[in-house]
């Protein structure tokens, strides 16, 4: 019997989780990926309990636990003074509560890990320097074409190819993704290299006026993570690898807590990029080919979700293709079961850049002043309000 053949375009973390739960469902699976290499840059990550039932059920999770890190907690601070608003338990805390850990790890070994797992798949192929022009609709299922002219043939087409997504962009219209007004920074510094100057080896969110900035540890603690979030209108350019300027980092953060200037002054590889989104698609499908990842819904890093969503589609849509034969259906019922999810994600995720951000004292007191108490008098409160993100079971 022939097997199903699935083409997945886009080899980053969504399209390689992608390409791996549809191998082990019975799937021959070819990843076109247009870098040369196979390959991720980028910051850290956190990978919330629900992300980390994905990569237990993928069989990731023993490839990373060298290079993952588990924090005791997430505090969110105030950047400028260090004052603490709120704590939130995690470690063992997040397994008896959610059902798994919350780790943080950097994007390029999680990218390592999946592109290692696939590649021992028997049904599983990766294809660099294959970047995608279109796709056409056939009898029986699509497919792409590249810039060398080759055709590549599947049953089903997966757009995993992210923000600028060419398959998103001929399936839905020309809308650009939008600067949403934030410009990143980031940086990953050893732990040696800051001495007493580190930033506490936990989760800490560094809220301020039109900023924030978040610190986590990654390579199993050895190493800092930095990413510091400006409201600004005056540098758009993007890529996530433009070398950036520590004065002009500075200038942004250098009078927040003595931890995060040290970050940055030890910095030897400073980045900065502009944050792009756009407003949910009103549909992802289009007969055989869908779309996963930040190709079908970009956000916001505030809610630390991109990855870990793009996780949760990847097997959602593995799932619901082998509960229905017919593919179209199949790729419909997905985007029923995850337009939701996501839609609620992207906007809490806005939300919270907003909520990190308050613009004055006053609206800094009105917002945070609760979120202390809370923290202080019924710590479960704070768990249960991030029930339905962490405790979602795919």
């Amino acid at each position: 019997m022939t097997k199903k053949r699935a083409v997945v375009a886009g080899g980053g973390i969504g399209g390689l989780a992608c390409g791996l739960a549809l191998a082990q469902t019975g799937w021959e699976v070819e990843v076109l990926e247009q870098a040369p290499e196979l390959a991720e840059v980028g910051a850290g990550l956190q990978i919330s309990p629900n992300g980390m039932a994905v990569l237990d059920r993928l069989g990731v999770t023993p490839l990373i636990e060298g290079a993952l890190f588990e924090p005791e907690a997430i505090e969110l601070r105030m950047g400028r003074t260090g004052r603490q608003i709120f704590r939130l338990p995690m470690k063992g805390t997040a397994e008896a509560r959610w059902g798994n850990r919350f780790i943080q790890i950097h994007r390029a070994d999680l990218h390592s890990a999946l592109a290692k797992a696939l590649r021992a798949q028997p049904s599983a192929r990766v294809r660099t320097n294959a970047r995608i022009t279109g796709y056409v609709r056939e009898r029986g299922g699509a497919s792409v074409y590249l810039d060398r002219g080759d055709r590549v043939f599947g049953d089903i087409l997966v757009g995993a190819d992210g923000v600028r997504s060419q398959i998103r962009q001929q399936m839905c219209g020309g809308d650009r993704a939008r600067f949403t007004g934030n410009v990143a920074w980031r940086a990953v510094v050893p732990v040696a290299a800051l001495g007493e100057n580190a930033p506490p080896p936990i989760g800490v969110i560094w809220a301020g006026r039109k900023k924030h900035a978040v610190t986590t540890r990654i390579k199993g603690g050895s190493h800092v993570n930095f990413v510091g979030i400006v409201e600004q209108d005056s540098w758009t350019e993007e890529g996530w690898s433009i070398p950036g300027n520590v004065e002009e980092a500075l200038a942004d953060f250098g009078d927040w807590q003595p931890c995060l200037r040290s970050v940055l002054e030890a910095s030897t590889g400073l980045f900065r990029w502009a944050l792009y989104g756009r407003p949910p698609l009103a549909k992802w499908c289009d007969g055989p080919v869908t779309l996963l990842g930040d190709a079908a819904h970009p956000m916001l890093p505030s809610m630390a979700q991109g990855a870990v969503m793009a996780l949760e589609d990847a097997v959602v849509l593995a799932d619901a293709l082998s509960q229905d034969g017919d593919k179209t259906s199949a790729l419909q019922s997905y985007e029923a079961t995850r337009k939701p999810r996501v839609t609620k994600v992207q906007a809490r995720s806005v939300a919270n850049s907003h909520m990190f951000h308050r613009h004055s004292t006053l609206s800094q007191v009105a917002t945070y002043a609760p979120m202390a108490v809370a923290s202080r008098l019924s710590p479960a409160l704070i768990h249960r309000q991030q029930d339905w993100i962490y405790g979602y079971k795919t």
